[in-house]
């Protein structure tokens, strides 16, 4: 039986092949679109659980409480992994490392500038990268080693054994590869290219092998030996900070490793999401455009019912059974829908490579993982089920005798379900197109807004090498001016788009014993303010004219307010107990979030602490002359190392990397999910075009226009259009309200994104239907007539 219905069906399909071709490609592109989109979130959600033991690790968070809120960071001091480990039991591994930062590392000739980690050996107990070459024993254990990932082995050894090799770190340390190890996914939150021992962080940094517990300085994962501990060792980790210092007003948690990327927004010590509200979003999208293509099947299907209810009344009068024919009728969908996933295969497969570029990321269709045949299978069986449930019931439903004798199929239920669907196809795609434009609105926004300095002017050049200290400084300055590719040049301790380097050890006249404020703590070169672009609201900058500036400070508009100083200009403020006298009031600018607003700074001519050299260029002179001569600048003064040269306005975009990420896959998903909404329109248009056309015959015969025609068919479908927009309105409003409100600066609501969504969902519904509308408007009157 089943041989036969399957014979049968495949005849249908055959004999229709437009139907076929519309309804396989409707499905094959909500296939492909729910599939990418849930690929996507399979790889978000696959960050960090390549480990084997993933479920049992956890990073440790800093949650330190001030009067108004509570900051969380996963920043901890370097004796938290030894006080772990030696006070808290269950513990299996514990580790503290650096967070990745880029250095040099070279091989003779060969030198690249890549993301290295510092870390104790229990860092490879946690995280157990496979080792390809070399042994696990022992490793970051000798000061003067090296960890390799393939690679960076490949680029520094080609194909030669790396093991017990001898590489440079930036050109001082001498150091032994003692193993290499696979390439880290990118769906890790820690990337990095080399590992080396902590003790060599140490030798470098002697500071740090001082036990401070006010020094948030490493990161530091915890391992336990069962999940099942996790709430007495969180319990017990929790007063870590008060249990070493007095009056501490940190504590600490342990937030699981598997939710570090996706929970990583902390709001008064609490996780309260990050990613994963993106995600939520994606994967409501993902299932909403199958659904849309599987609307479009049920409405195309009950469209032809005039042409399929004399086959269901002859197969009934032979005595098949409602049942026998739902059967059908449902492997006929099951059968289109496979048919469709072959597509929407091919469709992945080449959307793929270019979704991939967009988003940089890797996501790959792993043809031997069964659980994706699995969820494949049942994904093309679901939509064949759903896409083929109404017609089914409904086409079965026929009588055979009134079917035989020219009954007509256009009930009004049925009508009523079939706009019921477009109403809410439309409503979806509305939705869509309001919460696009207003995603671009509020990017647009927050890019146009003044930031405080000339980010389109600046270059930054990280110092390293021979670039660093107080005479080089000076002499690189003053070349750079000499060659006119820039204006001004001064140095700044971090990037400028860089957050972290803050403190509460700020004191000042009249503060608050009870106050705890988060100062943003910079140090700077003199004409810092100039060379930005930006202001100075009251006093000076740095200067080389006055020898004192060592014991002077500026601050931003936004200490000024923390602090209430009405004329702040020779005041003097306490900086981790050192004194330092305030000469100048600079402008707010943004460096962390430019959705927030700036936090509290200070700004000390400490130029040993200095780490990037900022450069304006020279506005009269062509932007690739200026870099080829600041480049030759800084190989002449350190040709051992790459210049390294960025634009502080391309640092500056990548701040909007989710947002543009939620704006490009809303517009293409949403742009898909409105083609498919068109096909289902055009499905009730063939329906109601169908059961009409003798009506429009008469009105023709009686003198009717094409025009008069249009009109009364796009009629009824404005009308649909109209409801879906009104019901989509307070939809999409409670939407963006809901995603705004997490932006201090937002674009806030207007009428334009509604007001395009409305005008552009009825210009699609329009030139949709007319499609089928002009072809039944010319159509000759006697061709619908001649059988009356």
């Amino acid at each position: 039986m089943f041989k036969l219905d399957l014979k049968i069906a495949l005849r249908s399909l055959w004999k229709n092949k437009g139907y076929t071709l519309i309804n396989v490609g409707g499905l094959a592109i909500g296939l492909a679109s729910c599939m990418i989109l849930l690929l996507y979130v399979a790889y978000e959600w696959s960050y960090d659980r390549q480990f084997t033991n993933f479920d049992k690790t956890y990073v440790v968070y800093n949650n330190v409480k001030t009067n108004t809120k509570t900051f969380s960071w996963a920043w901890t001091p370097n004796a938290m992994a030894d006080e772990v480990r030696s006070k808290i039991p269950g513990v299996a591994y514990v580790s503290h490392s650096s967070y990745p930062q880029e250095q040099v590392i070279s091989n003779e000739e060969k030198s690249f500038k890549k993301k290295a980690v510092y870390a104790d050996p229990s860092f490879l107990k946690i995280f157990d990268y496979k080792i390809i070459k070399g042994s696990s024993n022992g490793v970051l254990t000798n000061i003067n080693s090296v960890i390799l990932t393939e690679t960076m082995a490949r680029n520094l050894f080609g194909n030669e054994d790396p093991i017990n090799k001898m590489v440079k770190l930036q050109n001082t340390e001498v150091l032994k590869v003692e193993a290499v190890i696979e390439d880290v996914p990118k769906n890790s939150s820690i990337q990095l290219d080399y590992l080396m021992p902590w003790a060599l962080f140490i030798k470098q940094n002697p500071w740090a092998k001082k036990t401070n517990w006010g020094n948030n300085m490493c990161l530091t994962v915890v391992q336990l030996q069962q999940s099942k501990l996790f709430d007495q060792a969180n319990n017990q980790i929790r007063d870590i900070y008060l249990r070493n210092i007095k009056d501490a007003t940190s504590k600490a948690l342990l937030h699981p490793l598997a939710k570090w990327h996706l929970y990583d927004n902390f709001e008064n010590g609490k996780s309260v999401g990050g990613k994963i509200d993106q995600l939520r979003i994606f994967l409501i999208l993902a299932f909403c455009i199958l659904l849309i293509a599987c609307v479009n099947f049920m409405n195309l299907s009950t469209a032809r019912s005039e042409k399929r209810a004399k086959e269901v009344g002859v197969r009934k009068a032979i005595g098949s059974s409602r049942g026998a024919l739902i059967g059908q009728f449902m492997i006929e969908s099951i059968l289109l829908s496979f048919m469709a996933m072959l597509v929407a295969f091919t469709l992945m497969e080449i959307s793929l490579p270019y979704f991939n570029s967009l988003l940089g990321i890797e996501l790959v269709i792993n043809y031997e993982n069964w659980i994706f045949w699995a969820v494949l299978a049942g994904l093309t069986t679901f939509t064949g089920f759903i896409a083929g449930s109404y017609p089914a019931f409904y086409l079965s439903s026929f009588e055979p005798i009134k079917v035989l004798k020219g009954f007509s199929t256009a009930g009004s239920s049925s009508l009523s379900v079939r706009k019921v669907l477009v109403v809410f196809q439309f409503v979806f795609a509305a939705c869509l197109i309001i919460c696009t434009v207003v995603i671009y609105q509020q990017l647009n926004f927050i890019k146009n807004k003044p930031v405080g300095y000339n980010k389109a002017g600046l270059v930054q050049i990280p110092i390293q090498g021979n670039l660093a200290g107080k005479e080089k400084l000076a002499l690189l300055k003053e070349r750079l001016i000499k060659t006119g590719a820039v204006t001004q040049v001064t140095f700044f301790s971090t990037s400028l788009n860089m957050s972290g380097n803050n403190t509460f050890s700020v004191e000042w006249q009249g503060k608050n014993p009870k106050e705890d404020v988060l100062f943003n703590n910079r140090s700077a070169g003199e004409d810092f303010a100039k060379t930005m672009g930006s202001g100075m609201v009251a006093g000076r900058e740095f200067s080389s004219r006055f020898t004192a500036d060592s014991t002077n400070i500026v601050i931003n508009e936004a200490a000024v307010k923390v602090m209430g100083f009405k004329n702040p200009i020779g005041k003097t403020i306490k900086v981790m107990g050192n004194p330092y006298t305030i000469i100048g009031v600079m402008k707010d600018f943004v460096m962390e979030s430019p959705y927030k607003t700036a936090a509290p700074m200070y700004i000390t001519n400490n130029v040993e602490n200095v780490a990037y050299i900022i450069a304006s260029l020279n506005p009269a002179q062509n932007i690739s002359t200026s870099s080829a001569q600041i480049d030759d600048v800084i190989k002449a003064l350190n040709p051992n190392f790459p210049v390294d040269r960025t634009f502080a306005n391309d640092n500056f975009e990548q701040k909007f990397q989710d947002e543009r990420l939620l704006g490009i896959l809303s517009n293409w998903f949403g742009g898909f999910a409105i083609f498919i909404s068109c096909l289902g329109l055009l499905g009730l248009a063939l329906f109601m075009a169908e059961q009409r056309k003798k009506e429009i015959s008469v009105r023709k015969v009686l003198g009717a226009s094409t025009l008069n025609i249009l009109t009364l068919l796009n009629k009824d479908f404005i009308k649909l259009v109209a409801i879906a927009n009104l019901v989509a309105f307070p939809l999409a409003y409670i939407i963006i309200t809901k995603w705004l409100s997490a932006f201090e600066f937002n674009v806030g609501i207007t009428l334009l994104p509604f007001a395009i969504a409305t005008g552009l969902s009825l210009i699609i519904a329009i030139l949709t239907v007319s499609v089928q509308s002009v072809k039944v408007a010319k159509a000759a009157p006697i061709d619908s007539l001649k059988h009356e």
